[in-house]
């Protein structure tokens, strides 16, 4: 699944460690905005972490989930380019 995470955190240290897992998830696109391509069990483990930092009455993160159809559709004008996570496998037989 496509998911844009978006957070707005209050305290410092904790927008460092929201950051930080967030990044080991997707890709960091603006300030406090990741997109991330993640399966069910990524995403369950991810919400599970951040609850687990976030101070609920100070403290907000939102997930938006894209179709194929509308992930394709997003337009990006300048910032950092998507990368690309195609893997490819080189025969090394040499034929």
């Amino acid at each position: 699944m496509y998911v844009v995470v978006s957070y707005d955190i209050a305290e410092d240290k904790r927008r460092t460690k929201i950051h930080s897992i967030l990044k080991s998830y997707g890709q960091w696109m603006q300030y406090s905005v990741f997109e991330c391509d993640l399966t069910n069990t990524q995403y369950a483990k991810l919400r599970s972490r951040l609850s687990k930092l976030i101070k609920p009455d100070t403290d907000s993160i939102r997930f938006y989930f894209l179709c194929a159809c509308c992930q394709g559709k997003v337009e990006r004008i300048g910032g950092e380019q998507l990368r690309d996570e195609t893997i490819f496998f080189v025969d090394g037989t040499g034929s």
